[in-house]
């Protein structure tokens, strides 16, 4: 199977990289050789890439959490499309908003604006409007489903990211980091690998190595959602026992405790004092009965 992917892989084209100039030096441990002023990919570290990916997908989606396809540039927005309805996951293809994690409130926000505005919109409301007002309300609804319609049912943070072009996706990545969110990036000899957790190094201008790669990503992610589904229901959990520890005294108690003791001694001179008086009474009366 991997004999098979890599040839698949280089018949796609994903071995060739940027040229000369415009490499990163951190790029160096993927760079198999130079032809010509043209970067060659080592196939063998795509390779590698994928399986340590795919495996890490199936993983993360098994645990019940969710994965985001980012992908903005002209050549891996059908791509992205295509991959993420075929696995059922998230996607961003036309423009990452700034704050989509890090801001996930006021996100959620403008999803609950979007599905307004599509329910005015068939229940016929959005024509009784006037024009000027009708108008502006299909402009903001055409905008909302270019923007948040790959994750308009996204109700939590994701447990990946996975970018096409580190060097474009830069604020998915630096948003991803800041929360601790796992990514994994399909990059090319211009980018910097230290940006993403799991580095695929591959063409990032040919669709075909896209799709390819993308493709195997998205089997991994139907793989982990059968594992979800394999898994046996849990029982329900355990009671907690308590541990049978005596109560501390309150501090409300232990001055009651203090104010009684005073209370206690205090009565007792006075107590004392007249047992004293009554003896010697006690004492007089039989000589007056003599």
């Amino acid at each position: 199977m991997a004999k098979e992917l890599a040839r698949e892989l280089i018949n796609a084209g994903v071995h060739f990289g940027h040229g000369v100039s415009r490499w990163n030096p951190k790029m160096a441990p993927y760079i198999f050789a130079k032809r010509g002023n043209i970067h060659i990919i080592d196939v063998k570290k795509t390779l590698a890439g994928i399986l340590v990916a795919k495996k890490l997908l199936a993983e993360v989606v098994s645990s019940g959490k969710d994965i985001v396809f980012v992908g903005t540039k002209r050549q891996a927005k059908k791509v992205i499309e295509g991959v993420a309805g075929k696995c059922g996951m998230h996607y961003v293809c036309e423009r990452w908003l700034g704050g989509t994690l890090t801001n996930f409130r006021t996100i959620r926000s403008q999803l609950q604006r979007l599905q307004q505005l599509e329910a005015m919109q068939e229940s016929g409301t959005l024509e009784a409007e006037s024009k000027k007002m009708a108008s502006r309300l299909k402009r903001e609804l055409r905008k909302l489903q270019s923007n948040l319609g790959g994750i308009r049912n996204m109700t939590r943070l994701p447990g990946v990211v996975v970018i096409v072009d580190a060097a474009k996706e830069y604020l998915a990545l630096h948003e991803a980091k800041k929360l601790g969110i796992t990514t994994v990036g399909i990059i090319d000899t211009d980018a910097n690998p230290d940006t993403v957790d799991v580095v695929i190094p591959a063409n990032d201008d040919s669709m075909r190595a896209i799709d390819l790669i993308l493709s195997e990503l998205a089997d991994a992610v139907a793989i982990g959602k059968t594992m979800v589904s394999s898994r046996p229901e849990s029982g329900p959990r355990p009671k907690r026992v308590r541990s049978r520890r005596p109560a501390l005294a309150r501090a409300d108690s232990a001055e009651a405790a203090t104010v009684s003791a005073g209370e206690e001694s205090r009565q007792a001179p006075e107590a004392s004092s007249q047992e004293a008086e009554q003896a010697p009474n006690e004492q007089a009366e039989p000589e007056q009965s003599e």
